[in-house]
Formats: structure tokens, C-alpha cells, sequence
């Protein structure tokens, strides 16, 4: 999962690309980036780490402009350990062109072999970014004549990628005196949203992955990009748009909602945190049919993003509501963390127990989801050591069975602790004395009564059903033994770095 924004502005915007990102730090901690465009020239800085720390007031004055993108970043496909792979990407045929892309790619490999054999187009990198951005890149020479560029060629280009590729994509991409172009795949998995804004040098225009990026920056929310839609933002600030896609429908990731954005984003016409709230009331029905409520004193969250669900759940079986556990802001999400050793080091310095809110009492604690497990089993510990009588589970997300294979980081089923488990069998894993997991049609429905428009969502992880039609069990295969190898060169590499 990454973020990703763009701005085509009247002052320099490298400042506000840098605020957006940070407002979109939840969604990558592994590396930041930004592009910006002034003169007919790119600059470009880009580093592994946080945004606050990628950026120095030299990288800053470094990043001239009154357009840009960003891109805040977390490695689903290639390699964390380069930087080559960090985002903005660029190219310089045709016309120049920066990039930065959030979703990931089912057919890159595919897709990678076509640019080298047919398209005689060099890939530098393992990362499935790199082979959109140069499939782009193609299209837009083979759409465009003489050396100028009009918006028709763009929209031609954007359609072709949309017919040569799957998967999950949502682009910024901005070409050197021309402009600014974002586009979403047809079916709207990943987030995209434009904003606006009226300065006394005239009107500006941000896209970003999720409109808090927007809000948090000045810009008014104007509309969602739709599902295979582009957009282009000339470098006067004209904007035009065109569908581009044959047959688009909007089927977005239902685990945006659960976990990835903000409570304070919009997204395809629903409030992030009214989702939240309606996925706890729906989650409370089944725990008044799985549980005995007697038996429970107190509900409390696994802050932050479960607290929504967790206060709208304890209020409809008008249980207590308790904080629990508190959170240390300045240690990363641990299920966005590489490594299963660090996530089961990070646990505990990210969370801490209030013994006086646990002792002798039974507990239900609530999650946005259980992935792996690992921090699960840890927090449930976390809470009989603080004095807990009984500690019981709720996920607002049900069972996490099979792998995502459009940009969040579960590709392998052996990874996922709902695998081949009964609920049962999972609250036995995880220690609990019992667990309640959210029913698919009731997290559907939730977003739904927010959204009726809402018919189809991308819900791979838990039902299996991958929408793109091109992924099946040797495909699932061959992603399980890729991640096998990378985790072994990975820990080769870290035992050399122990060694010595």
C-alpha cells in the first residue's frame, strides 16, 4: 500500500506535497519521494524512511516548481532494501515523464517480458511500478505525432494501458511541458480523489490517495477519480476528463475501509469513520449471538483504527467502554513492518497495558482485523499479565483466508492464521477465550448503507475471488515461492550483518 499525490499550482509547491505526505504517512513507512517541475526541468529526492526525515531543508530548496508529485511508499512486489525502487519514477521519452503509482500489478512479469521483447524497453528495477510506468510510456509515444502532445493522445495512451494491464492502479504521472495526468484502473481498487483550491494567482489542483491529503492541506474534496478514469491537468490549470476504460466498475478494497485510511477521509462517497461505526454495530449482533454478554465487563479497543467499531459496539450491547491500552505514536504499524521478527519486537513498544482497567475483570478486546496473529496472541497476553480474569476477541473484518494480491502486503496463505481454521481454532492460537469475527455480507453492507451505489467490492483476502480473472492457485503458487526466496536472501543478509 502507498500514497500518492500530485499538485499543479501558482506557487511553489514543494511544501505542500511534503505536508500531504505526511498526512499520508499511515499508508508506507518504508520510503518518500517528490518530483516537481519548473523550467521545462524535473527535480527529484527520494530515501528510504519516513517523510520527516527523507527531507532536509536542502532537499526541500532542492525541488523547485509550481506542479509536483509524491509518493510515501511500503514494497509489495520488488525490493525494500533499494531505494532504486523508491517512487517518484522517471523516464525521458517521450516528452519526460515522473511517476508515481499506488496498487500493484497481476500481470508485471508478464507485462515486463512484452516491453524488452516488443516494446525494446529496458527495466531497471523489480518493481511492478517501474513496468506501468514505461507501458504508459509506450503508449503515450505510439498515441502522440510530431512533438507536440494534445489531451487525446493521453486519453488513447491511458485506454491502452487500461487493455494491456491488471490488477490495481491508481497513477499520477506528470509530463514535462504538458502537465499533470492521474488515472485509476477499471475497477476503482485503489483510491484517488481531486481537490481544488482558489488562490489570488488563480485556481490550483491536488490529486491524493485519500482525501484527508486534501482537507489537511487548504483544498476543498471535489469528487473521487472514477474507475478507469483520466484526468488531465494542463500547466494553466485547465482540467479535462474521460472515461477510458471499456467496461469500468467501481469495486473498491474493502480493506481501505477497515484499516488502511484515515477515519478522516472520504472515500467513493463514504466517510471512513461512519463505516467504522456501522461495521461495529453489525459487528455487535454477532457477538450478542456468539458470546454471553454477562460474562463481559468491559469493551475495549486496539487503538487506533478499531476504536470507532469498538465505542459503536459497546454502545449497542450497552457494555462498558474502556481505554485499555495506550499507544506510543513514534513506533511504525507493525503489520506494515518487514520482517516477522520486527513486528513481534515492535508489539510491545508500540502498545501498553493500564493493569487497573484489566484486573479481575473479562474483556472484550476488538481489532479492525487478525492477519497474521502475531500481534493478536501478543495483546492478548498483554492483557492477562495487566490482570485480566478472561479476555475475549472480536474482529471487525472477517476471517483472512486467502492472500491480496493488489497491494497490501498477506501474499501467502501459510502467513495468515485463519487459514484453514475455524474461529475456534484461531481464538485457541491467539489465547482467547473466544472470538467473533465480523460476517462479510455484514462489512458489505456496512459500506453500503452509507453508499447504496456500492454493489461490488474487492474482497479477495476473505472470499477469494479475485476480480481481474487472472489469478488462480498456480499464480498464488508462484507469488508463495518468490516471498519464500526474498525472505531467505533477506535473512542471509541480515545474519552477514550480525556477523560482522
Amino acid at each position: 500500500m502507498c500514497g500518492v499525490v500530485g499538485i499543479v499550482g501558482r506557487n511553489p509547491v514543494n511544501q505542500t506535497i511534503y505536508d500531504s505526505l505526511l498526512l499520508l504517512q499511515h499508508r508506507g513507512q518504508d520510503a518518500a519521494g517528490i518530483a516537481t517541475s519548473y523550467d521545462q526541468f524535473f527535480s527529484m529526492y527520494k530515501a528510504h524512511g519516513l517523510v520527516r526525515d527523507v527531507f532536509r531543508t536542502r532537499n526541500m530548496r532542492s525541488l523547485p516548481g509550481n506542479s509536483g508529485l509524491g509518493q510515501v511508499r511500503y514494497p509489495t512486489a520488488g525490493s525494500s532494501d533499494s531505494v532504486d525502487e523508491a517512487q517518484p519514477f522517471y523516464v525521458n521519452a517521450p516528452f519526460g515523464i515522473t511517476f508515481v503509482h499506488n496498487g500493484n500489478l497481476t500481470n508485471w512479469r508478464e507485462l515486463r517480458e512484452e516491453l524488452f521483447r516488443i516494446d525494446r524497453r529496458h527495466i531497471n528495477t523489480n518493481s511492478d511500478s517501474e513496468v506501468l510506468l514505461n507501458i504508459f510510456a509506450h503508449e503515450l509515444q505510439r498515441a502522440s505525432t510530431g512533438v507536440s502532445l494534445d489531451e487525446s493522445a493521453v486519453f488513447e495512451a491511458v485506454a491502452a494501458v487500461h487493455r494491456r494491464t491488471r490488477g490495481a492502479y491508481a497513477v499520477i504521472a506528470q509530463i514535462a511541458s504538458f502537465g499533470m495526468v492521474a488515472f485509476r484502473d477499471p475497477f476503482g481498487v485503489r483510491p484517488l480523489c481531486l481537490g481544488t483550491q482558489e488562490t489570488e494567482q488563480g485556481v490550483e489542483w491536488m490529486v491524493a490517495s485519500e482525501s484527508v491529503a486534501l482537507t489537511g492541506c487548504g483544498y476543498t474534496f471535489v469528487r473521487d477519480v472514477q474507475p478507469g478514469e483520466a484526468i488531465i491537468i494542463d500547466e494553466d490549470g485547465n482540467l479535462s476528463s474521460r472515461q477510458c476504460a471499456e467496461s469500468p466498475r467501481l469495486t473498491p478494497c474493502l480493506f481501505e475501509y477497515v484499516y488502511f485510511a484515515r477515519p478522516d477521509s472520504l472515500m467513493d462517497g463514504v466517510s471512513i469513520y461512519d463505516a467504522r461505526l456501522h461495521m461495529g454495530e453489525y459487528l455487535a449482533d454477532n457477538v450478542a449471538k456468539s458470546l454471553r454478554l454477562g460474562e463481559i465487563d468491559v469493551v475495549m479497543p486496539i487503538p487506533d483504527s478499531s476504536r470507532p467499531s469498538a465505542m459503536q459496539l459497546a454502545a449497542r450491547l450497552n457494555l462498558n467502554y474502556r481505554e485499555g491500552f495506550i499507544k506510543n505514536r513514534y513506533v511504525g504499524r507493525t503489520f506494515i513492518m518487514p520482517g516477522q521478527a520486527v513486528r513481534k519486537k515492535s508489539v510491545r513498544q508500540k502498545l501498553s497495558a493500564i493493569d487497573m482497567e484489566f484486573k479481575g475483570k473479562n474483556v472484550l478486546l476488538v481489532d479492525d482485523s487478525i492477519v497474521r496473529g502475531t500481534t493478536s496472541r501478543q495483546i492478548v497476553d498483554m492483557a492477562r499479565e495487566a490482570g485480566a480474569n478472561k479476555v475475549f476477541f472480536a474482529s471487525a473484518a472477517p476471517p483472512v483466508r486467502f492472500p491480496n494480491v493488489y497491494g497490501i502486503d498477506m501474499p501467502t496463505q501459510s502467513e495468515l492464521i485463519a487459514f484453514e481454521r475455524e474461529p475456534n481454532d484461531v481464538a485457541r492460537e491467539i489465547g482467547a477465550n473466544g472470538l467473533v469475527y465480523q460476517e462479510l455480507v455484514d462489512l458489505q453492507r456496512s459500506l453500503r448503507d452509507l453508499n447504496p451505489a456500492m454493489t461490488q467490492f474487492e474482497s479477495s483476502c476473505f472470499n477469494g475471488e479475485y476480480i481481474t480473472g487472472d489469478v488462480d492457485a498456480a499464480y498464488l503458487d508462484r507469488l508463495s515461492q518468490t516471498r519464500g526466496k526474498a525472505a531467505l536472501a533477506q535473512a542471509s543478509l541480515n545474519t552477514g550483518a550480525d556477523d560482522r
